[in-house]
């Protein structure tokens, strides 16, 4: 059975957070997913503040981009708030937007070889390693965590293209497929993802998560419709979920038949009643389970 979870957006307020996240609780729904797009809100600040206001939920994070942490001040991060709230943190990270990176000077050239030394490295510092790198952007020399999580957490990493498809199966615990993903395009992206982790002799599966805007009620697909076009998601990637909560349901199991072992439903910009969008989305999870 797959989870189902909610996205907080960072177009809304810091300050609407806690309430949203404490709804989702009460619900039963089982994740809350923050973004963290620049320069908008910290994904590791808000989760703290999410995790501090729940008991259960767990909080994810999609995604933190590599270029614009350290990997050993991250896994400092990470291994405290795992230690503070233990087993409840889905740490995502990704690429970034290349043009942000840029922004702030942090772009780089091959961002499949960050990718490539960023998430072993991660990996290995919060099992508990010492660990030392000597590669294009990541260089340690040993350095180990005091206060390691007390299990290893997972990375998942995000991919869109199926280069970086492949490489999130070659490192990654987990790949995380964004807004817009079809179901088609999550199946051919899970292929992606489990040729990239035998071809590393990784054994096992690689679990997917991935990203549904999603809209209830009247008018739901012109809305839908409308924000994917203004995000340039058209054609396969005009992917979403729109409709009656059963319509939504109906087509958020598409993706959960395409692999996904967790599907996160993201509420539109437009959308001004976030507890009347947990409410249907709660709905949508129990016809699912």
């Amino acid at each position: 059975m797959s989870d189902i979870g909610v996205i907080f957006t960072p177009t809304r307020p810091p300050e609407q957070l806690r309430e949203f996240v404490i709804e989702a609780e009460r619900l039963g729904l089982d994740e809350v997913l923050l973004f963290e797009d620049c320069f908008r809100e910290s994904g590791l600040a808000a989760a703290v503040a999410a995790l501090a206001a729940t008991e259960c939920l767990r909080v994810g994070i999609g995604v933190l981009p590599m270029p614009f942490r350290n990997v050993a001040l991250l896994a400092m991060e990470v291994a405290t708030i795992d230690r503070l709230f233990p087993g409840r943190l889905r740490l995502g990270v990704g690429h970034g937007v290349q043009d942000w990176m840029a922004q702030v000077g942090a772009r780089p050239a091959s961002p499949l070889t960050l990718m490539r030394e960023y998430v072993p490295a991660l990996r290995r510092l919060l099992a508990g390693e010492r660990v030392d790198a000597s590669g294009r952007y990541v260089t340690l020399d040993g350095v180990q965590l005091d206060w390691p999580p007390a299990a290893p957490v997972a990375v998942w990493a995000a991919g869109e293209g199926p280069k970086t498809l492949g490489v999130t199966g070659e490192v990654a615990d987990g790949t995380i497929f964004t807004s817009g993903t079809s179901p088609e395009m999550l199946a051919a992206g899970r292929g992606l993802a489990a040729a990239g982790r035998r071809a590393a002799g990784r054994e096992g599966e690689q679990p997917a998560a991935v990203f549904v805007m999603t809209a209830f009620g009247e008018g739901a697909d012109a809305r839908l419709r409308a924000e994917l076009e203004q995000w340039g998601y058209t054609g396969e990637r005009g992917a979403g979920a729109a409709g009656t909560v059963d319509e939504v349901a109906a087509r958020v199991r598409e993706w959960v038949d395409a692999g996904a072992e967790t599907v996160l439903l993201q509420p539109l910009d437009d959308e001004t009643d976030l507890t009347a969008f947990l409410a249907g989305c709660a709905e949508v999870a129990a016809r699912l389970r």
